[in-house]
């Protein structure tokens, strides 16, 4: 199937995203060649729940928001583990996001 194809793409982008550092779904996306499908980039990191190799926490979106946090088991566990990496959240937004934004290298 090539949804789990894409979720699989995704998944392996999201590996490499370095410790205190968020990369956002649309960035993900634009890596995968897939521009407009960061909604799609947002179910991939939502399905990802037991995966623990895969630090779903680093991908916000393209605000710094922390729009996935209610998939996270406790209401701040997100954030926690984002401070817990060096990354200061405010009303569950990364502060200084351009000093943390990881951008993924575009696939040829």
């Amino acid at each position: 199937m090539a949804e789990e194809n894409f979720f699989e793409r995704v998944y392996a982008i999201a590996r490499q995203i370095p410790y205190g550092k968020v990369t956002s779904y649309g960035a993900i996306a634009k890596a995968l060649g897939a521009a407009r499908s960061a909604r799609m980039v947002g179910w991939a990191m939502n399905a990802c729940h037991n995966m623990d190799d895969v630090p779903a926490h680093r991908v916000v979106n393209q605000k710094g928001l922390l729009t996935g946090k209610h998939h996270f088991d406790g209401t701040n566990l997100m954030q926690q583990l984002l401070e817990n990496e060096g990354i200061k959240v405010v009303n569950n937004q990364i502060v200084d996001l351009e000093k943390h934004f990881w951008k993924p290298e575009i696939e040829s």
